[in-house]
């Protein structure tokens, strides 16, 4: 297996969430940033954070908070907008 240095890392997670994709290679990506210690920052919003599905629906936007709910497994998470 080929080893990726960091800044190809970086630019692999760029492009991965431009677009949509399955749970499995969110996952792969999630570990890779985590490998060589990236900070996903505003994309881990993307995600639900218990099955890594990228289908997620916004309820409400309230009192700076955006609460969000996963479509697979209905986990709800909420976030402070600033």
């Amino acid at each position: 297996m080929k080893q990726i240095n960091k800044t190809e890392a970086i630019e692999k997670i760029e492009n991965f969430f431009k677009e949509k994709h399955e749970k499995e290679k969110v996952r792969k990506i999630k570990k890779l940033a985590m490998s060589h210690q990236i900070k996903l920052r505003e994309k881990r919003k993307k995600f639900c954070k218990k099955c890594f599905s990228m289908n997620l629906r916004v309820l409400s936007v309230k009192n700076k908070i955006k609460k969000v709910k996963c479509e697979d497994c209905g986990s709800l998470m909420r976030w402070k907008i600033e």
